[in-house]
């Protein structure tokens, strides 16, 4: 994978060349992808929920 980022950040970040930008980049990514799977099981949680108290009506909130 390959990134663009901004001169000005790039800059910034080359001053502190100890940092391992490419673990702090996978750190980020892994954060956001966790986030989001937790996300689309609180939906998917609650289309289970609403599916029990509706019954065969609530079939629709199974498409994600």
């Amino acid at each position: 994978m390959t990134m663009a980022i901004p001169d000005v950040m790039h800059a910034k970040m080359k001053k502190y060349s100890e940092v391992k930008w490419t673990e702090v980049a996978r750190e980020a990514f892994l954060k956001k992808l966790t986030l989001l799977e937790t996300e689309k099981d609180l939906l998917r949680l609650s289309a289970y929920k609403r599916w029990a108290e509706e019954g065969e009506e609530a079939h629709e909130l199974f498409k994600f």
